[in-house]
């Protein structure tokens, strides 16, 4: 069968990012026999001239949509990609089976099924059911009993199966160069599945609980073949938590250090699982900047927010890093159930000692079915039970909803080193614009300060 991979996200801030889910279905749909061709919307000027060029020259039977979000999930500057989602759909229904997956898709699948009116839906990793619906289809069997998969009309699924085995990323359709350039790394993943239960995460929704560890030689050799064939000198490692479980994340650096590639990178890290020993490994192996989820400073609002760490360990491992010298950032969120201003003032006063680069702050929590703060937030009126959450509906403690985001604000504007993307405080898309002309590997909080400061004025 012709098979149109479609990458549908066109958000480039702060970078665009790897259609990674997308990449990982390419392999087991080429051992299944079908023909496939890529059309990646990053990069793309004109969507529908694009979408009808591949139809016209490829003709294909299927076209699987790639939904990585549905929102950018940023308050009070939200944007809602829903309307260029259902225009994509609507060019290609009715010439080729539709079929929609990716995060954004799975995390909210029958209303995003009736809201671009798609033939079918994969629910979770598609590595392994994608293939059998596509049989299916073409020998016109029914569906319904394949996990994870939803045909239009239907209101219910089974729920969806982790994949067998985790396998590389086929990029070979892909433009890796242009994101090599734009985007300045490429992005790696090492496991799937997240054993934490913050009220307001939905990985263990997409990947489930239980974490699935991918071979450490696979991984090395991946990393290898970015590096050597594609020309990459920095990789950020997408995985949730990186450093769970810690005596992989060690055994891994450990095997990377021992490869001396020309290769730095990135990685999002829990403070509780983390030492000088796994920094030490880390640093050996190129890791020059860390990206810590603290969501906050107060210990009251980490227990609300189910946590598994402390303010204790927030400062252990910011004085691991800068001790060692290796750059640092905290991504917060103000807002959860019981923030008050007396929270914010303490976060503000560990973020105070602490001392790390960077300090990316949001307000509000987006709210997605199935998490926790799903229920808080019928509970507390801040959403109806009916609500699909299509639109994005954000989480603020309903005490300090009016001014949570001023007193956040004039917080941020106080310290250099502070950004509220959804305000635009101390940031902007044109700054934004600005560093990706520079020709920058990494995150992009390490370079912001080439600009100098911005003040621009809250949303």
């Amino acid at each position: 069968m012709k098979i149109l991979l479609l990458s549908a996200n066109r958000e480039k801030n702060p970078y665009p990012v790897f259609p990674l889910g997308l990449s990982y279905l390419s392999g087991p749909l080429g051992r299944a026999g079908h023909r496939l061709r890529l059309l990646d919307l990053c990069f793309c000027d004109d969507p529908p001239a694009a979408i009808e060029k591949e139809f016209a020259e490829f003709a294909p039977e299927a076209v699987v949509i790639s939904v990585r979000n549905v929102d950018n999930v940023t308050y009070p500057g939200s944007r809602s990609y829903l309307s260029g989602l259902r225009e994509v759909a609507d060019r290609c229904r009715g010439r080729a089976r539709v079929i929609v997956g990716g995060s954004g898709f799975s995390l909210l699948p029958l209303p995003m099924l009736e809201h671009l009116d798609a033939d079918y839906g994969v629910v979770g990793e598609g590595e392994d059911v994608l293939p059998e619906l596509l049989e299916r289809i073409g020998q016109g069997l029914p569906t319904a009993d394949l996990p994870g998969v939803i045909a239009r009309g239907e209101s219910c699924f089974l729920p969806p199966a982790p994949v067998r085995k985790i396998h590389a990323a086929d990029r070979s359709l892909f433009q890796v160069e242009r994101y090599h350039i734009e985007g300045g790394m490429a992005n790696v993943q090492t496991k799937r599945g997240c054993p934490f239960s913050c009220i307001y995460c939905n990985y263990p929704l997409l990947e489930g609980k239980s974490v699935r560890l991918r071979p450490i030689n696979e991984v090395v050799s991946e990393i290898r073949s970015l590096v050597q064939q594609h020309g990459f000198s920095y990789l950020y490692f997408v995985d949730d938590v990186f450093n769970y479980p810690s005596e992989y994340a060690e055994e891994l650096c450990r095997k990377l250090a021992r490869q001396r590639l020309p290769v730095n990178w990135c990685a999002f890290v829990n403070p509780g699982f983390f030492g000088p020993s796994l920094l030490d490994a880390m640093s050996a192996a190129g890791c020059d900047a860390i990206e810590f989820g603290s969501e906050s400073g107060s210990d009251l609002m980490l227990r609300n927010l189910r946590k598994s760490f402390r303010a204790r360990q927030i400062k252990s491992a910011s004085r691991l890093c800068r001790e060692a010298g290796v750059s640092f950032a905290h991504y917060l969120l103000f807002g959860g159930p019981g923030e008050s201003e007396g929270t914010v003032d303490e976060t503000c006063a560990v973020m105070d000692e602490v001392r790390g680069d960077a300090v990316i702050a949001m307000t509000g929590i987006r709210v997605f079915p199935g998490t926790a703060l799903h229920g808080k937030a019928i509970e507390d009126g801040v959403i109806a039970a009916e609500d699909p959450l299509l639109e994005p509906a954000f989480y603020i403690e309903p005490e300090i909803r009016d001014s949570l985001c001023e007193l956040v604000a004039k917080r941020a504007l106080a310290r250099r080193n502070w950004v509220l993307p959804g305000m635009e405080v101390n940031v902007s898309d044109w700054m934004l614009e600005a560093l990706r002309r520079f020709p920058v590997r990494g995150p992009l909080w390490k370079h912001l300060k080439r600009l100098g400061r911005s003040r621009v004025r809250p949303m």
